[in-house]
C-alpha cells in the first residue's frame, strides 16, 4: 500500500473533470491538483513552451511526495508526455491514449470526430493513436479554442456557449460521425451544450473516465492503493485567481473544495 497522494495538473480548471473521475473510481486516494490559471490557455502556445510549463509544474508536484502524476491536459499530453516521462522518475499518465482507445471501441461506423485546442489538433496525437488501434477508422478534426475561455469563465450552458458550439460543430454535420472525442479536459464542462448541438446519435468521448481506469490499474499493479480509514484530504493549487477557480471547481466537482493556494510556479 502507498499512502502518498496523486498529482494532477492542467492549464486551468479543465483537469477537474479528470479529478472528478478519479474521486469516483478511487474514492480513497488523496489528490493534489495544480491549475495553471495564470498562463491558460496552453492550446495556442508552442510545444517548447508547453513542455517548459509542464516540467515546472511536475517539479512543484514532486515536492509534495506524490506517487504518480496525471497530465490532465490534452495539449500537454500531446506535446510533452514523452519528454517528461524521460525526464522524471515517476509514473506519468496522459489523457490522449486512453481517450483514443475509448473512441476506437465506441464507434460503430468508423467515423470519429475530434475537437481540441489548436496545439492538440496540430499534433495529430489523437488521429495517430486511433489509427494504431484501427487503421480503418476515418477521423475528422477541428480546433475549438473558444471553448476553453468559456469553461474558465463558467459559461458552460448558456446562449453564448450554444452559439459557439453550433458554429464550430457545423463542420461535422456532413461527416456522418457517430463518435466525438472531447480532446480537451475543459470540454466536458460544456458537454450538455455540445451534446445538444452534435445530436443524441453522436457518442461523446470523455477521456477522463478511461484515465481514471488506467490509474487504478497502475496502482493495483504496483500495490500502490491508499489504505486508510481516514477520509482523503485533497489540496488545490493555482498560479492565479483563487476565487474564480474555487467557484468553478465547486461546480465541476459538485462539492465545495478547500481554499485553493496561489503559488509562484515560475520558481520551479
Amino acid at each position: 500500500m502507498d499512502q502518498r497522494p496523486i498529482g494532477v495538473f492542467d492549464s486551468g480548471v479543465g483537469g477537474l473533470t479528470v479529478v472528478r473521475e478519479i474521486m469516483d473510481q478511487l474514492p480513497n486516494e488523496e489528490i493534489i491538483y495544480f491549475g495553471d490559471t495564470a498562463r491558460v490557455p496552453y492550446g495556442s502556445k508552442s510545444k517548447e513552451t508547453v513542455t517548459k510549463y509542464s516540467k515546472q509544474i511536475i517539479r512543484f508536484l514532486m515536492t509534495k511526495n506524490i506517487k504518480a502524476i496525471i497530465i490532465a491536459c490534452n495539449t500537454a499530453s500531446s506535446n510533452s508526455l514523452e519528454e517528461v516521462q524521460r525526464t522524471f522518475d515517476i509514473p506519468i499518465i496522459g489523457v490522449v491514449e486512453p481517450g483514443a482507445v475509448m473512441a476506437s471501441r465506441t464507434t460503430k461506423n468508423n467515423r470519429i470526430g475530434i475537437i481540441g485546442t489548436e496545439a492538440t489538433i496540430r499534433s495529430k496525437s489523437y488521429e495517430n493513436a486511433i489509427k494504431l488501434h484501427n487503421k480503418d477508422i476515418q477521423t475528422f478534426s477541428l480546433s475549438c479554442p473558444l471553448f476553453v475561455p468559456l469553461a474558465e469563465e463558467g459559461w458552460t450552458n448558456n446562449e453564448v456557449a450554444y452559439l459557439v458550439a453550433k458554429k464550430y460543430l457545423e463542420y461535422f454535420h456532413e461527416k456522418q460521425i457517430d463518435t466525438l472525442v472531447l480532446g480537451c479536459t475543459h470540454y466536458p464542462l460544456l458537454k450538455d451544450v455540445i451534446q445538444e448541438v452534435a445530436g443524441l446519435n453522436v457518442s461523446l468521448i470523455n477521456p477522463a473516465l478511461e484515465v481514471a481506469k488506467n490509474l487504478k490499474e497502475l496502482l493495483l499493479l504496483r500495490d500502490g492503493l491508499r489504505d486508510s480509514s481516514e477520509s482523503p484530504k485533497h489540496s488545490f493549487y493555482v498560479s492565479d485567481n483563487t476565487t474564480k477557480f474555487e467557484q468553478i471547481a465547486a461546480i465541476a466537482l459538485k462539492k465545495s473544495i478547500p481554499h485553493a493556494i496561489k503559488i509562484d510556479i515560475e520558481r520551479y
